[in-house]
């Protein structure tokens, strides 16, 4: 794979803003650079930044219809009315059901909780769930990470006498549905100052307002951060803003003192005794959570998650752990598939967008073959199966490039569709699929930009290997929780040299181990560089080459550092 190096420019006025911040942090010009890349020019968001207080979160009554929602609670509350938590079957709506039913319960015991089957419901509201509110007794459901659009199904629960608070932050259409309260900061009527909170985020505001209103202090809150963390990392949200305070303080809990479910979860992953970050949420934690909706039932996570005894949450997370191995088999027996039939799409070469349809394919693993999909091909993906007699599918995007955008384009040929700009979910007849598969494609080539289809690194600063110092490091790890539009940053070093002791590792000799040198200074640095053992042959010829990497914390040897090498270009 040939990556193109994207050097990040930088004007003459953020050049001068960040030596000027650097300075008066005692910091290294190309951190301020970073802060300067990421809208951060003065010492005082510089020091919000590196500290996030949960003082500053926004005031949850600034949402639209807050004060609507918190009122309809608490009459439910006071007339003893049955409660029911209803959310999406994925980690961001498991972890929401699991955050508001943990928190209410601690106040109020008629309260119930519900996530729809993939298989048979399909996402979101279905119309069965209604029916099981109201066979349940119900007469007020909150609804967490989906609800936006389920118009038809929400005015049906109406007829029967229940309320719906819609806790959701996926993008509504023109029509809301006939709710209670609607807690969603895409609204076109938005008063809320931060528009990118995940599904359990909105659910977390609407505890907190809760609390405000009930007079119950904020620390009884914060036990919940852990999985307000795992839903905004999972999720792919920006870790900014107030996400950014959500997020530092839910690892905090998390690696300090996490739920009896989270830790269960964290005991099965083998991160016991590890500090966790946003990649093991992303890679270990997130999946199996996923896995129990993808194979089983997604109710079975939230059991998971509210479960108040070890011994019991130990057995649960064993299960899901069994079901996330279920997954993988799964999702590389179709990543294969679906490869062989992309390679041999006619016209292939010409295409800027992916559509595929299998009507045997496993509906809960779709959406990470279309994922698969667009990290191999720089193209945005659209995988189809057959469920319930209709084609349904995951879409995920390449960088940059909206495919909620581009399905709603083609929402005459949908039954349904939903989400946002990097992934989304969509139904329509099977008939459709050949209109879809070529509406899809016109609009994406007209939309799509050169460089959104090809392998890129952003290079965030070139600097030297003198210049990753101890402090360097120490200074560079405030900059966590990395995340979208806090990317942890890739550096770039030309020339640089194998030490001598470089060497191919793995189990089939396809990474290679690394120690370098440059021109500049005596720093042996170790690096790493996965799947690029191809290199090892040119490295070995004592010639110069350039690298651009990331630099982590060995886990072997603590508070050494080690280059994780993304790419290798020979000079």
């Amino acid at each position: 794979m040939t990556h193109k190096w994207n050097y990040r420019p930088i004007t003459p006025e953020q050049a001068e803003a960040s030596q000027r911040l650097a300075k008066e942090l005692g910091i290294s010009p190309i951190l301020g650079r970073l802060l300067v890349e990421r809208g951060i020019t003065s010492m005082a968001a510089a020091r919000k930044f590196f500290r996030p207080q949960l003082q500053d979160l926004h005031d949850p009554f600034l949402m639209k219809d807050m004060d609507k929602a918190v009122e309809r609670l608490n009459k439910a509350m006071g007339k003893k009315e049955r409660i029911l938590i209803y959310g999406d079957y994925d980690v961001d709506g498991t972890t929401a059901v699991a955050l508001v039913y943990k928190f209410i319960q601690q106040f109020y015991s008629n309260i119930d909780y519900y996530i729809p089957d993939r298989y048979n419901e399909g996402y979101g509201v279905s119309m069965k769930g209604v029916d099981y509110a109201a066979k349940t007794g119900v007469k007020l459901v909150i609804v967490l990470d989906c609800g936006i659009k389920a118009v038809e199904e929400i005015a049906y629960a109406r007829e029967k006498g229940i309320d719906f608070i819609i806790c959701d932050h996926h993008v509504p259409d023109e029509t809301l549905p006939p709710a209670v309260a609607i807690l969603n900061a895409k609204r076109a009527d938005n008063t809320y100052p931060y528009e990118h909170l995940s599904g359990c985020g909105v659910g977390f505001k609407f505890m907190q307002a809760f609390a405000q209103n009930n007079g119950i202090e904020f620390h009884h809150l914060i036990p919940l951060l852990d999985l307000v963390a795992v839903s905004i990392a999972s999720d792919i949200v920006p870790i900014m803003g107030e996400n950014r305070i959500l997020a530092y303080h839910g690892l905090k809990q998390l690696n300090s003192n996490p739920s009896v479910g989270m830790k269960a979860i964290i005991d099965v992953c083998g991160l016991a005794d590890k500090e966790i970050t946003v990649g093991d949420i992303v890679f270990k934690i997130g999946p199996r959570i996923n896995a129990s909706g993808r194979i089983q039932n997604g109710k079975e996570a939230v059991e998971l998650l509210i479960e108040k005894e070890f011994p019991a949450a130990m057995e649960k997370a064993g299960q899901i752990n069994q079901y996330n191995e279920t997954r993988k088999d799964l999702d590389k027996a179709m990543t294969e598939e679906a490869n062989r039939i992309v390679e041999a799409l006619e016209n292939f070469d010409d295409r800027r967008s992916i559509v595929i349809y299998n009507e045997a394919w496993h509906k809960g693993v779709i959406g990470i073959v279309a994922s698969r999909l667009t990290e191999i091909y720089y193209r945005p993906a659209v995988v189809l199966t057959c469920a319930n007699g209709l084609a349904t599918g995951s879409a995920r995007s390449v960088s940059g490039f909206d495919v909620y955008k581009a399905i709603e384009d083609c929402r005459d040929l949908l039954e349904n569709f939903g989400g946002h700009t990097y992934a989304a979910g969509l139904s329509m007849k099977v008939e459709n699929v050949p209109a879809f598969t070529k509406r899809f494609e016109d609009f994406v080539a007209r939309h799509i930009l050169p460089e959104q289809t090809s392998a890129v690194i952003d290079i965030d600063a070139e600097i030297d290997f003198k210049d990753i110092t101890h402090k360097f490091f120490t200074d560079l790890k405030r900059f966590n929780p990395f995340g979208p539009e806090n990317t942890k940053p890739v550096f770039c070093t030309h020339r640089v040299y194998d030490y001598g002791t470089s060497k191919v590792v793995g189990r089939d000799q396809e990474h290679i181990k690394l120690e370098l040198v440059d021109n500049k200074s005596n720093n042996v640095m170790n690096g790493i560089a996965f799947g690029q053992s191809s290199h090892v042959r040119y490295i070995k010829t004592k010639r110069s080459f350039d690298i651009c990497y990331t630099i982590e914390e060995n886990t072997h040897k603590k508070g050494e550092v080690q280059l994780q090498i993304e790419d290798i270009k020979p000079n």
